[in-house]
């Protein structure tokens, strides 16, 4: 019985991320804002855990924050990785150890935005919700939206 509901939420959110994903943004386009991009998670996980109209306000407030505070530092990543991939053709390596030291640290504020986010969401959250938040996989290293959370490719979000 539980396998069948796992398997049927997993369904559930393959179907809805899916659905979801429209044409493959440029290389040059602009993300969408941190509004934006939390009200859709929050659109996701109101059709995944049936969340009622006082928790999405509070899951967007939540993650709108997250994802702001996220944003800024998510931009110095970017450049840090622009950075190192120069020191790597320049053969600089003392830019090389001081950058990635930068991106080992901004991806651990990144992660820490990321599961507080997480962890006030699940507060919200009755029990039968939260079953169904650990059923599907939502929590755990990197948070909502897999690796690198909100979405991301990996420790720090995706690479652009």
């Amino acid at each position: 019985m539980v396998a069948v509901s796992r398997t049927l939420l997993m369904c559930a959110l393959a179907g809805s991320l899916l659905a979801q994903r429209g044409p493959r943004p440029s290389a040059s386009a602009t993300p969408p804002d941190p509004a934006t991009m939390a009200q859709n998670q929050v659109a996701r996980l109101t059709q995944l855990l049936t969340l009622n109209t006082t928790q999405a306000a509070q899951a967007t407030t939540i993650f709108t924050s997250a994802l702001t505070s996220a944003s800024t530092l998510q931009t110095t990543l970017k450049n840090d990785r622009t950075t190192l991939e120069t020191a790597i053709t320049t053969n600089a390596t003392s830019i090389i150890d001081q950058v990635s030291q930068n991106i080992g640290v901004l991806d651990g504020q990144i992660t820490a935005i990321q599961a507080k986010a997480d962890a006030a969401f699940y507060a919200i959250l009755n029990s039968d919700q939260q079953a169904k938040f650990k059923d599907a996989g939502l929590g755990g290293r990197g948070g909502l939206g897999g690796p690198g959370g909100f979405g991301g490719r990996g420790p720090g979000g995706p690479r652009r």
